[in-house]
């Protein structure tokens, strides 16, 4: 058998050092409630949210009745980080399990008002035409200004029952 010839290969060279910074620990994003109420970091997130679920108004607690869809709800865990990668805050979400919820009989459509793509790419457009300066913001708990058609009810979150009223559910 005829092979070629081994002139001018070489094994690539393994590097041992990195020249990337690596964090000197990794931080785990929580799946679950019970994983996330071990860290005060995260138990603080919850409690902002679920704070800032109470000051809008978002619910009031009623006792179920049988011809309620009552839907699990679920705590959502995310880490916002800065540019550089360092931890800027640990945000908590608290969404209501909608998969359970029946067409017609829970809601009657699905909308959520957002800009289109197109309209973005027109707004950077003239941005760059004009020497425009753009400015991001965040507004906090923005979904919680919205104004809901159908009503909902949801179990009360896990972490966060009212102890005077535990058989009632989130409407």
């Amino acid at each position: 058998m005829i092979t070629r010839s081994k002139n001018g290969i070489s094994k690539p060279k393994a590097f041992s050092v990195t020249n990337h910074p690596l964090p000197s620990s990794i931080e785990v994003i929580p799946t679950t409630y019970l994983q996330a109420s071990k860290s005060a970091d995260w138990r603080l997130a919850m409690q902002n949210e679920f704070n800032a679920l109470q000051s809008t108004g978002t619910w009031v607690l009623v006792p179920p009745t049988s011809s309620q869809n009552v839907v699990g709800c679920k705590w959502v865990f995310r880490l916002k980080k800065n540019p550089d990668g360092s931890i800027e805050r640990y945000k908590a979400r608290l969404v209501a399990k909608g998969f359970h919820q029946q067409e017609g009989l829970d809601y009657h459509e699905t909308f959520s008002p957002v800009a289109k793509p197109v309209t973005i790419r027109i707004l950077l457009t003239f941005a760059v035409q004009f020497n425009w300066f753009l400015h991001q913001l965040d507004i906090s708990n923005a979904f919680l200004h919205g104004d809901l058609k159908e009503d909902v009810f949801m179990v009360q979150p896990p972490g966060f029952h009212d102890p005077s009223l535990l058989n009632h559910v989130s409407s």
